[in-house]
Formats: structure tokens, sequence, C-alpha cells
């Protein structure tokens, strides 16, 4: 009889949350909004999906609040990524639902406070080199894509 190796393993614990890519119709072309977390990672803005709460309204809140960006049209969703990480010695399971915004607004003003260090609009192209994971730049090929045909338009 084999060992029962699920009594060993251990459970992760499960988070959802849920962000936006922000691109900006500037004189040069699109621009994708990044932002610096406080381990010095770019990325886009996200946050925990509050009880109750759909996804895509908490993508809206979660990029107002850790940009300064209130003028946001959300546009349509990219994907769903997850990924394991260990918080405090606890194994964590992510899902967070990405979501397609633009805004015409340029100026933003970091969320300080929850460890966003900056942000800055960065070409397309250069946000892909700058993007510090992986599955973040699979979610900004997609957004572009979307962007690029439309999809979701308002």
């Amino acid at each position: 009889m084999a060992p029962d190796v699920t009594s060993t393993r251990e459970r992760a614990t499960q988070e959802t949350s849920a962000g936006g890519v922000v691109i900006r119709r500037a004189p040069d072309g699109p621009v994708v909004l990044l932002i610096r977390d406080s381990y010095r990672n770019w990325g886009f803005p996200k946050g925990h999906v509050e009880a109750g709460e759909e996804a895509s309204a908490a993508a809206l809140r979660e990029v107002r609040e850790e940009t300064g960006l209130e003028a946001l049209h959300l546009r349509a969703p990219i994907q769903v990524i997850d990924w394991y990480f260990r918080f405090k010695g606890r194994l964590i399971h992510k899902v967070c639902h990405f979501y397609l915004m633009e805004t015409d607004v340029a100026t933003t003003c970091p969320q300080h406070d929850e460890g966003i260090t900056a942000c800055r609009w960065e070409p397309i192209e250069r946000a892909t080199e700058i993007v510090s994971y992986a599955n973040a730049r699979e979610v900004l090929r997609r957004a572009y894509e979307l962007f690029e045909t439309d999809a979701g338009s308002p």
C-alpha cells in the first residue's frame, strides 16, 4: 500500500487579485504604464479582490489607488495568470485577473504607503524589456494584441 502523501503535502492559501495593463495613446505611439514595487520589480498595478467585489471592479480600484489615475476606461479582459510563492513561511497560490485599460492622462502618483515606488510610461517594446516577470510579459503581449485589434473598445 502506498504511503498517504496528502497528509504531508503543504496546502497553499488561495489569494485572488486583479489588475490592469494601462495604455495611453501618445504622439509617438502607444505607451504602457509600469509600476515599481518595494522589491524594485517592474510590473502592473494589481491588488486583492475584496469579498463580494467583481474582479473587473477590483482591477479598476487597484489601478486608481496604486497610480492615482482616475480617468480609466476598461476595455477588455486580458487573461488570468497564477503563480506560487512564499510569504512569511506560508505557501500562497495567487490567481490574478488582468484587464486592458486605457487613459488619456499622463500624470501619475505612486501609492508609496503600499510599496509602489515609481510609475513610468514606456513604449510597448521597451516595457517588454523592463517588466520583471515572464508571466507579466505574456500579459503585456496579449494586452497589446487586444489594443491593436480594438477588442472591447468603448
